[in-house]
């Protein structure tokens, strides 16, 4: 756990995400093994058919099988002087299941979502959070750890997963609801306070403070499907992949490690283009006959 922290960095909840899921293995695994390097890939792969036969979800399972995969990594790095130390994980594989595609806002529901009141000075903040995410792309941690020395000259420089620092740029509309709120913010900050959202109690906005202002907004504006923080994030990328196409540029301005990361929002990419064809392509128009 100390290694997750400090030389991976994960977050407070992945970090107890590993730390559930590797208990949970140990309480099984203690009934026939002294330690961890005492299991075997019979051991893991009896735990997976448990799993399975209590009808945990697949994605649960997967996570579990993850998790003790990385322990043993992580033990085989440690103990390199250790010859026979295997991964009894490896190559043992979970239930497939299908994974979602990301849901986003389209365009004209953006629009609906971003008309905000500017008579509240919290609209005008929560107007400005939403813009942000939107205009760049932001995870709900990057916007909340934001600084007001972060913005410069119509970018915004942010502090990603493993503490990746990107510069990303910040569009017109969202640069024009920021100064909006900067200049109603000194009615909430204490002098000195370095960060750039913050709460009515006067200090830094909270995670989960953004996810219920955020779901709020989306009742009242009157968006059908619920509105969160990482539903901005994947609008950003569906929308700039339909516009631009350039999966790079996205994998980029996203922060992701891996362009397989990325590819996901391929998949909302051709759903659009599979409709356009669908409309434009003589050869696939039904027949009114």
């Amino acid at each position: 756990m100390a290694y997750l922290r400090h030389e991976k960095q994960y977050s407070e909840h992945t970090l107890g995400q590993y730390k559930r899921q590797l208990i949970q293995a140990a309480l099984v695994f203690q009934q026939d093994c002294h330690d961890w390097l005492g299991v075997s890939p019979e051991h893991i792969r009896r735990f997976s058919m448990q799993l399975r036969s209590k009808q945990y979800n697949p994605r649960s399972i997967n996570l579990k099988l993850s998790c003790i995969r990385s322990l043993y990594k992580f033990l085989k790095a440690k103990h390199q002087h250790h010859q026979t130390l295997i991964n009894p994980g490896e190559g043992i594989k979970g239930p497939k299941f299908q994974k979602p595609l990301p849901k986003n806002l389209d365009v004209d529901q953006m629009a609906q979502l971003l008309e905000l009141p500017e008579d509240d000075a919290l609209a005008v903040r929560d107007k400005a959070m939403m813009e942000l995410m939107y205009s760049s792309g932001l995870r709900v941690s990057e916007l909340v750890n934001a600084n007001l020395n972060d913005i410069r000259e119509g970018e915004i420089r942010v502090l990603g997963k493993g503490s990746k620092e990107r510069v990303v740029p910040v569009g017109s509309k969202a640069l024009a609801a920021l100064e909006a709120w900067l200049k109603l913010r000194p009615q909430f900050a204490i002098e000195g306070d370095p960060a750039l959202f913050v709460s009515k109690q006067k200090r830094r906005i909270s995670t989960r403070h953004v996810h219920e202002r955020m779901k709020d907004w989306g009742l009242k504006q009157g968006i059908s499907t619920p509105v969160h923080p990482h539903k901005l994030r994947h609008s950003f990328a569906s929308h700039m992949l339909e516009s631009s196409g350039d999966l790079r540029a996205v994998q980029e301005m996203l922060g992701h490690s891996s362009l397989s990361a990325t590819q996901v929002y391929t998949h909302v990419d051709f759903q659009h283009l599979a409709k356009v064809y669908d409309k434009a392509h003589p050869r696939a128009k039904k027949s009114k006959n």
